[in-house]
């Protein structure tokens, strides 16, 4: 199941394409003990900004750079990324990375 970015609201221009370089044959973390939770999904370009600023110890405006998108959208992408991790975190949920486009 491939998400796409998607234009928020009816109007609007559609969203430009966000570089990634970042692959991984990692495809899920399990919490232990399992559970029957909804597992939570982390899109390709929000582990990219992740590894960037965490990881690689980036700015905004350097990992805007990198991934050719604008800091707004780094900012949104590394908010929800960590958001998502914090949910599964302290929810015990299941952590699956979706497949790269």
């Amino acid at each position: 199941m491939m998400r796409r970015r998607r234009r928020r609201g009816r109007y609007g221009r559609m969203p430009h394409p966000v570089k990634v370089s970042h692959t991984t044959e990692i495809k899920a973390f399990n919490p232990e003990p399992p559970n029957s939770l909804e597992p939570v999904l982390i899109e390709p370009a929000e582990l990219e900004v992740i590894k960037l600023i965490d990881i690689e110890d980036l700015n905004q405006q350097e990992a805007g750079q990198r991934m050719e998108t604008s800091r707004g959208t780094i900012w949104r992408l590394l908010q929800s990324g960590r958001r998502k991790i914090a949910v599964a975190l302290i929810e015990g949920r299941r952590i699956e990375l979706l497949d790269s486009p």
